[in-house]
């Protein structure tokens, strides 16, 4: 009875993601490479968040009041993962936090404001999610390239703190750099979108309906504000980091 009211595609989905995921596992257990079967269990903790708001938006997407807890709850997941990545700490998070605010609230805010997108809910929570992500991975990513960075050229930083120079000064070029790093994997998937890839905003909305000009000018949207939305981040965070005075610990190159 059950298994007659389970779709038809999802038994040939789970053996094909199962597949992968051990395919995937096999690779990293050949090449002894740490943390095996984290992938796998990425992708079932994926699944089963996504089985869970795909229930819970469709019920509440048309809602301005239940996107906009939907948003908040997203963006503070995001934080405290984005946190942790460099060292939880009450500082990191509120740094964090306050980057990623204004690197989502800056791109949401030109969009919305330019009329770029219509302001509706389900605008809001696709563009809002995609853009969170985004900050996430660009504090992330800035977070621990610039850390690693000081780590590697401590001695040289060192020297500039001997000879008097500000703590910020004698990093600056290394947070510059971490920015620049940063938005490479955002500019080239801009780059090249439409020629080596199809973005999944592009092809989702495609197989929502959406004409291929619509689903396009929507796709052209989400990757300038991504762009936006990681230079912004990425530039608060590494500002926050770069008073450095002492050799940043190598626990958070780890994580």
């Amino acid at each position: 009875m059950l298994a007659s009211a389970l779709p038809g595609w999802l038994g040939p989905t789970a053996l094909g993601v199962g597949v992968l995921v051990a395919v995937t596992a096999a690779v990293l257990a050949v090449t002894r490479v740490p943390g095996r079967w984290a992938p796998g269990l990425a992708v079932a903790r994926g699944a089963l968040q996504l089985a869970v708001v795909a229930v819970v938006l469709h019920g509440v997407i048309t809602s301005p009041s239940w996107v906009a807890v939907a948003l908040v709850v997203m963006f503070a997941v995001a934080t405290t993962t984005s946190a942790r990545r460099l060292g939880f700490s009450a500082r990191t998070l509120g740094l964090v936090a306050a980057a990623m605010a204004a690197g989502a609230g800056v791109a949401l805010a030109v969009v919305f404001a330019t009329g770029a997108l219509e302001l509706t809910p389900r605008y809001a929570l696709a563009l809002g999610g995609i853009v969170t992500g985004g900050s996430m991975t660009a504090a992330t990513l800035a977070g621990r390239r610039f850390r690693a960075a000081v780590g590697e050229r401590w001695d040289e930083v060192e020297g500039w703190l001997a000879l008097g120079a500000r703590p910020r000064t004698a990093t600056l070029g290394l947070a510059r750099t971490a920015v620049h790093e940063t938005l490479v994997p955002t500019t080239d998937q801009t780059r090249t979108t439409g020629l080596v890839t199809l973005p999944g905003a592009f092809v989702g909305a495609i197989f929502g309906g959406v004409s291929p000009l619509e689903a396009g000018r929507f796709q052209v949207v989400v990757l300038a504000a991504l762009l936006c939305a990681t230079a912004v981040t990425a530039a608060v965070v590494v500002r926050g980091l770069g008073a450095v005075r002492t050799r940043p610990s190598d626990e958070t190159s780890r994580r």
